[in-house]
């Protein structure tokens, strides 16, 4: 990859050209390509989608559902497996709403763990709550990981959901997902992963994996923001039933009967996010040019370096030594995280500080809170040099009370 140039795509670094953007977890950067594809149609078109019977909507609708049928190309999902929503925290309580309200009674088992974000575990909190069933915890190791022997040691003929993560946004750590799902469908059981840490940064085919439902967002993978997108099988989303009801997604209305569209259309209620969902077939279009497997390991490459040199600095405490992705997350012993923040900032680095929207897994660590430094692409070893000269400054400043 020439890391260079394609810096040169993010107009942000010519805003802001001192910019060392380490919170790609948190949000990526947009790519030009992105940005003039939604301009083209707020500009040029800028109608409704599905409803007009005029030339501006039949080519806005074809741009919304080319970009379905790019999103299902990247996944390699089927096109009507597509559903698009407002983000990948839609599209995880959507699974929780509509297959888990339907389909979990009282003295069932959900299985997730304390690797999830908030929205992946509290959406099945809360069904279990409701349906009174019992929700349980894939024990970690000591590292903080989900191994197929810890998940087995809570798996019991109760167990009817999974809802686990892919890639944790606080560790790093790539589960094991196709062994547990493999071993999920010989009991019967059904999966919900959370990939949206996961879908940026490495190849995710749907069909190999072979799981029932993956939820994503567009902000994480050069898309925009308020577009996610949530993967399910054919067969289930057929039987399940909608959780918004409104224009669009209806099929005949009367009096005193109404029918839905067939999936993914009896999810999307409403005039969708029209813009938003062409730049996120656009974004696919622009990983894709890249490659997946590139952007993995250059961005774990920059990790393992900062890891190094951090690691050399006295009162630094580093959870994930062995993260397996761009993630690391780490303490200035005695600072707290929002403290040493402002002098990151001060530098133009950009790393985020706070539970991350994952409390287990800071609970997990013992803190309060944490600081995390996500790597991506367009990162460069200046922007490694540059954090860990903060981390320094921080740590001198500080100490100095």
């Amino acid at each position: 990859m020439n890391i260079t140039n394609l810096k040169k795509e993010f107009p942000v670094f010519d805003a802001h050209s001192d910019l060392c953007y380490l919170d790609s977890a948190a949000s990526s950067l947009k790519p030009n390509s992105v940005i003039k594809k939604m301009d083209y149609y707020y500009n040029n078109l800028g109608c409704n989608v599905h409803r007009g019977v005029y030339e501006l909507s039949y080519e806005a609708t074809d741009m919304y559902e080319e970009a379905r049928a790019k999103v299902a190309k990247f996944i390699n999902s089927r096109f009507e497996e597509v559903v698009f929503t407002r983000g990948a925290s839609q599209a995880l309580n959507l699974v929780a709403l509509s297959y888990g309200m339907h389909n979990i009674n009282e003295g069932d088992e959900v299985i997730t763990s304390e690797l999830e974000h908030h929205s992946s575990h509290m959406p099945w909190f809360n069904v279990c709550k409701v349906k009174n069933a019992k929700l349980k915890y894939i024990p970690l190791t000591k590292e903080g990981r989900i191994t197929v022997e810890g998940f087995m040691s809570v798996l019991t003929e109760k167990t009817k959901v999974v809802a686990i993560t892919y890639v944790s946004n606080v560790m790093g750590y790539i589960t094991p997902i196709k062994e547990i799902i493999k071993i999920c469908h010989e009991r019967g059981i059904i999966v919900s992963v959370d990939a949206a840490q996961a879908v940026p940064h490495m190849e995710v085919d749907v069909k190999d994996l072979d799981c029932d439902f993956l939820s994503f967002s567009g902000h994480k993978m050069c898309g925009p923001t308020g577009v996610g997108v949530l993967y399910g099988k054919k067969e289930l989303l057929e039987k399940m039933e909608p959780v918004e009801f409104g224009g669009d997604m209806a099929d005949v209305v009367s009096l005193d009967s109404q029918s839905y569209k067939d999936s993914p259309y009896k999810f999307e209620t409403g005039t969708p996010m029209i813009a938003e969902v062409i730049g996120l077939g656009e974004a696919c279009d622009f990983l894709t040019s890249i490659g997946l497997d590139e952007i993995g390991a250059y961005e774990k490459m920059l990790a393992k370096k900062a890891i190094e040199l951090l690691s050399e600095i006295e009162d630094v405490e580093i959870y994930n030594k062995n993260t397996d992705t761009g993630v690391i997350t780490f303490n200035i012993k005695g600072v707290h995280p929002h403290d040493a923040a402002s002098i990151y900032d001060k530098n133009h680095v950009c790393i985020r500080a706070g539970h991350h929207c994952a409390q287990l897994i800071t609970n997990f660590l013992n803190q309060i809170s944490t600081t995390r430094a996500s790597f991506y692409f367009y990162n460069t070893m200046d922007d490694v040099v540059r954090l860990v000269e903060s981390v320094k400054e921080a740590r001198d400043f500080f100490k100095s009370f």
